[in-house]
């Protein structure tokens, strides 16, 4: 298992980051800190709280930290999160301010949520074998990404592909100095910082890629580049949200990826890390 774990532990006030090395080092999948309250350690089964309560300058020296001191020009702050360094990504939640319907940027964070980014190797199994497209759904925080990650490594490894991820978030395959935290294998190539539509299209004009990769689609946009890209004869790997297959088919954004049938293996991961393999068509 791989993680920058100190380029999570940088980003703590210092008065928690002893025990929170010591609780959450090994096992820990978010921290989350609230005003007004102790800090959570969220782990797979449970939930470790400290003593102390969290304050407004703890959220404000957090969100600072993770931003080098710049958080309204942070890539992502508009959509509600900070992604730092090693991956790990600070969700925020506060008063914000907002211009036609989105948000702008915030008078106040009460609220973040920094999730772990770790790298767990072999998981996916057999699933580079396959040779059509394939989609990750579940529930939030039951290891989506890790498994992508991982399926991206060991095809590129076992099957020699060139695969492309348009990482918007840089979660997937985060850097440090231009040099990748994990393992992405000889033939992957990776394009961070830009949407997935605008990215997918990069990635087939410039790249020939044999495999696209993108994490959460989720908007219009997204699904119709992901459409066009299977239109040109490009296999697909991808992570979305739902429950499993019953509640994938009644999700209005993802009607027409099902109508033209773009991904044919599901993979449907549960709370407990455990996967179930399907043919969606």
């Amino acid at each position: 298992m791989q993680c920058c774990w100190q380029t999570f532990i940088n980003v703590l006030p210092i008065w928690m980051r002893q025990e929170v090395d010591r609780l959450g080092k090994d096992q820990m999948q978010e921290l989350r800190l609230r005003v007004d309250q102790p800090p959570e350690l969220v782990f797979q089964n449970e939930s470790k709280w400290l003593e102390r309560f969290v304050s407004q300058s703890d959220i404000d020296f957090c969100i600072n930290m993770a931003s080098k001191y710049s958080p309204w020009t942070s890539d992502g702050i508009q959509k509600g999160y900070i992604t730092i360094s090693g991956g790990h990504r600070i969700g925020l939640c506060g008063l914000c301010i907002t211009e036609g319907g989105s948000i702008k940027n915030y008078r106040a964070v009460t609220s973040v949520c920094i999730r772990v980014a770790r790298q767990i190797s072999n998981i996916s199994k057999r699933l580079y074998n396959l040779k059509d497209s394939v989609l990750i759904i579940g529930p939030p925080g039951v290891g989506k990404t890790t498994l992508m990650r991982d399926l991206i490594h060991q095809t590129s490894i076992h099957c020699y592909s060139h695969i492309v991820v348009v990482d918007e978030r840089g979660e997937l395959f985060p850097s440090t100095q231009a040099r990748f935290v994990f393992e992405r294998g000889a033939t992957t190539d990776i394009l961070c910082g830009c949407s997935k539509a605008s990215g997918i299209e990069i990635a087939l004009r410039t790249m020939n890629p044999q495999i696209i990769a993108v994490d959460e689609v989720t908007s219009p946009e997204d699904t119709a580049a992901v459409i066009n890209a299977a239109w040109c004869g490009v296999r697909l790997f991808a992570t979305a949200h739902a429950m499993d297959r019953q509640d994938l088919f009644k999700r209005r954004q993802y009607k027409k990826l099902l109508e033209e049938k773009i991904f044919t293996t599901l993979i449907t991961l549960h709370s407990d890390k455990t996967w179930q393999e399907d043919r969606l068509f």
